[in-house]
């Protein structure tokens, strides 16, 4: 009786260990994805940047959200959507829309009259949600720690309304870059009685140009400028005179995201694949982001023409305001329940990926190239465009998560995210130029949120190969049988959020 019982109980340890191993093996096992990348074609991709090029001539040269061309995409990317069988929802919502009107300009009156130069790195520019107004007043500093005095990234002016005691109302403050938001120094000058806000660079090595800002809301009625370290330094000095012009419209609009879910799949490892659908207000947006509109709206149509249906739901997503900060995106996640943000397994985020002077860019989900990791399971995500790459005989390089596209939300409450990039204003180095082709010394996209960003603003070559990439990762993820992340999905805290700089293409801070 003794040993009929240990047989019996090594049976079924047997059959335990043999299901395991079962469950291992169909996990691991390679899905292929060569029927849904033939079918994802660069002429059915670019098919829809055609339209989306359309759309915008006949829409004032624009597709920004909450102007005529971004409805008109929005509706086209519904049409077709609805057409291939997926449900799709429109998702409207209100967003901070801000538009210069004419070029702004700071000028030194006296001691030493002096123009400084608008968009330019030695200059200016004006920060996002900055007040309309042309004042002339006294410029004063406020807290500052100038180098050689500060050895590191270590400035707090103007973070605290303190900073701003015995501060003259009706003056100009002139506040530092560091430690806080742009939008915290612009509130607590403008609450001290400020009629126009400088924020200058830091100064430290890299810190130094003037920069594009944010100040993330429409509260301010007086005018925000971002300068250099140089020209922040030399209007606090004392005594100086400065006239600031800001001609803008800041205000609350409305606009929406197009969501279209497959009808099968299971519900609670839902692949969110997503991708911008606005433009910036100067151009029509056909690289920036017309090139992964267009591309996941290709795989999600043969995906539906090629009769798959997936293991886990596949939830395609087309964001609208991500060029007034991720605003789309941030919407959908902030509306999401705890329920619903753990169902959701990943993200894959594709924003611009066609740029004329392209670099193979793959976010480094593990962060073992760049200073931030994604959440538990980016690594897994990563390595899937790692593996592809690798079998293609294609060189690619990593890129962080910075804060600069729709992945941003995701990753602050925990959802591991990952996706391919092409470059936009950063500069192709030599060594870059000698794997991938194309110019070093000129930007990735030459055409980066300019007019000239059009049909013809593109890599064909880039578009066909990062289109397949992408189709093979929503394909492999789709039809996986594992979890990517285990049993830690979604337990956002925070840290992510705050150690990220960027909030969509301008920095917060």
């Amino acid at each position: 009786m003794k040993s009929k019982g240990l047989i019996i109980r090594v049976s079924l340890v047997s059959v335990l260990i043999a299901l395991v191993v079962v469950q291992l093996v169909s996990a691991a096992v390679k899905v292929d994805t060569s029927e849904l990348r033939e079918a994802v074609t660069l002429e059915g991709v670019r098919a829809h940047q055609f339209a989306f090029q359309v759309i915008a001539d006949a829409n004032g040269g624009t597709r920004a959200s909450s102007t005529p061309g971004y409805d008109a995409s929005a509706d086209y990317v519904a049409q077709q959507m609805e057409a291939a069988g997926y449900n799709v929802t429109v998702q409207p919502f209100e967003f901070p829309f801000f538009q210069e009107l004419e070029p702004a300009e700071l000028e030194q009156i006296s001691p030493n009259p002096t123009i400084y130069p608008y968009f330019d790195v030695a200059g200016f520019a004006t920060m996002d949600y900055s007040g309309s107004g042309d004042v002339t007043a006294f410029a004063e500093g406020v807290d500052l720690v100038l180098p050689p005095a500060a050895a590191a990234n270590t400035s707090t002016s103007g973070c605290e309304p303190e900073d701003f005691a015995g501060f003259t109302a009706g003056n100009i403050a002139v506040v530092q870059r560091g430690t806080c938001d742009f939008l915290d120094k612009a509130l607590n000058a403008q609450n001290a009685g400020a009629v126009g806000v400088i924020i200058f660079n830091e100064g430290q090595p890299g810190r130094t140009d003037a920069f594009l800002g944010t100040l993330q809301q429409p509260l301010f009625n007086i005018p925000v400028v971002a300068a250099a370290f140089d020209v922040g330094v030399e209007l606090a000095a004392g005594g100086v005179t400065v006239r600031m012009f800001v001609n803008a419209t800041s205000e609350f609009r409305s606009t929406s995201n197009v969501i279209a879910e497959t009808p099968g799949g299971r519900d609670d490892r839902v692949v969110v694949v997503g991708a911008h659908l606005d433009s910036v207000s100067v151009g029509p947006g056909i690289q920036d982001n017309g090139s992964g509109s267009a591309a996941i709206l290709e795989i999600a149509r043969q995906m539906a023409e090629l009769g798959i249906e997936p293991t886990n739901k596949v939830r395609f997503a087309w964001w609208g305001a991500e060029e007034s900060g991720l605003l789309g995106s941030e919407y959908y996640v902030a509306n999401l329940t705890k329920r619903d943000i753990k169902n959701i397994a990943l993200n894959l985020n594709f924003d611009m990926i066609g740029s004329p002077n392209f670099v193979r860019f793959v976010y480094d989900g593990d962060g073992s190239d760049t200073s931030l990791a994604g959440p538990n399971g980016s690594a897994k995500i990563e390595q899937v465009f790692l593996d592809y790459f690798a079998e293609q005989g294609l060189p690619v390089e990593p890129t962080e998560f910075s804060g600069r596209s729709d992945y941003g939300p995701f990753i602050a409450v925990g959802i591991p995210a990952g996706g391919l990039f092409t470059g936009a204003e950063g500069i192709k180095t030599a060594e870059q130029a000698a794997v991938y082709g194309g110019s070093a010394g000129d930007q990735y996209d030459p055409c980066y949120h300019l007019a000239c960003d059009t049909f013809n603003n593109i890599s064909l070559e880039a578009l066909d190969q990062m289109s397949d990439a992408a189709a093979h990762s929503v394909m492999t993820f789709a039809m996986t049988t594992s979890a990517v992340n285990g049993t830690d999905n979604g337990n956002g805290n925070g840290k992510f959020k705050s150690s990220m700089e960027y909030k969509g293409s301008n920095l917060q801070k």
